[in-house]
């Protein structure tokens, strides 16, 4: 793996002495300064596990952190520290600069790229295709030293860390998302989706985000690799509908159990059978948030037998704007495991 330039010191003989002279001295404090985090995992790693040894997971793991690592340094990052499967970067500390934003967001540009050149060599070797979905913010942190004389790292601490990681946690594979504060800065250096808000734990209300399409002065285009429109989070929680005939609604209720959501829709497994293009009211107990979504439409996309029962793929046509707030604001808690809904 390439070294990493993630600022740690250790004890290795007991006397407290440190293992790099070049450091600070421990006394030195804290400063406050403006940096842009980068924060990418790795998608699809647990899963791989499950089909290969020890060795193999080590090289995977090694490869992906080692090549990120390369990318961070090639554009003036520091690898503050791998976590598992994820890396973080940090643009603008230790050493300042004013760019960090932009150096940022083409190290999270760049960074994508260079999953392909990984997943054409786990293509060689027959390992499975993997993607990362990737976080970044900018905004004002604390950095400096903290530990013991036995043992201390550099640290950049603050919400704008916690938020780049929220942020990621939201991401699909394959795809940047950024904040509100990385896109003002980097201006027209970066093109971008149209901003959206989203709901974060640990924030008190919604926060813009929007997603990196590519950087036009680089060549460097970010093409995300999940083509859904939005995350799909497994669960199981009781809902109710109605079939519609024409434009009237039924007035039997029927029972079912919703065992995936997203921003457009379910996958519900339901007693019975509901032919595909049937259109049904549904109500939703969002009861975490407070709100039940009890006027959406949804359309019957496809279903599959299962027995007595059905899986039926249903995509909402047609919800007021506060249960769509609710439901988006819903699925992202539960990316983020902030509900006590069961998620199988």
């Amino acid at each position: 793996m390439t070294a990493d330039n993630s600022r740690r010191e250790h004890d290795t003989n007991g006397t407290g002495a440190s293992d790099d002279t070049t450091q600070p001295p421990h006394h030195d404090g804290f400063k406050s300064l403006e940096v842009t985090v980068v924060l990418a995992d790795l998608r699809g790693y647990t899963a791989v596990g499950t089909a290969h040894d020890d060795r193999t997971l080590i090289e995977i793991l090694d490869r992906f952190l080692g090549t990120m690592s390369d990318v961070v340094l090639a554009h003036g990052g520091t690898v503050d520290k791998f976590m598992g499967d994820a890396i973080m970067a940090v643009f603008g500390a230790p050493e300042h600069c004013t760019d960090h934003a932009r150096r940022g967001l083409a190290c999270a540009a760049a960074m994508q790229l260079a999953m392909d050149a990984i997943n054409a060599v786990h293509s060689s070797l027959l390992l499975p295709e993997l993607h990362c979905g990737i976080g970044v913010n900018t905004g004002m942190v604390m950095v400096g030293w903290v530990g013991s004389a036995r043992h201390r790292e550099y640290a950049v601490v603050g919400d704008t860390v916690n938020l780049a990681s929220r942020i990621e946690s939201l991401s699909l594979r394959g795809q940047v998302l950024i904040g509100e504060q990385t896109r003002i800065a980097a201006g027209a250096f970066a093109t971008t989706g149209e901003p959206v808000e989203a709901f974060l734990k640990g924030q008190p209300r919604a926060v813009r985000i929007c997603e990196l399409k590519g950087i036009p002065e680089l060549g460097l285009v970010v093409k995300r690799r999940d083509l859904r429109r939005s995350h799909r989070v497994r669960v199981r929680m009781p809902f109710t509908f109605q079939v519609l005939d024409g434009k009237r609604v039924d007035s039997a209720v029927h029972q079912g159990t919703v065992r995936d959501i997203g921003y457009q829709g379910i996958l519900a497994e339901l007693d019975g059978h509901l032919p595909d293009f049937t259109d049904i009211k549904l109500a939703l107990d969002l009861a975490p948030l407070g709100h039940r979504a009890a006027d959406v439409y949804g359309k019957v996309l496809h279903t599959k037998r299962r027995g007595a029962h059905s899986l039926s793929g249903i995509e909402f046509t047609s919800i007021n704007p506060q249960s769509d707030i609710s439901i988006r604001h819903f699925v992202q808690m539960l990316l983020q495991g902030c509900t006590g809904v069961d998620r199988d």
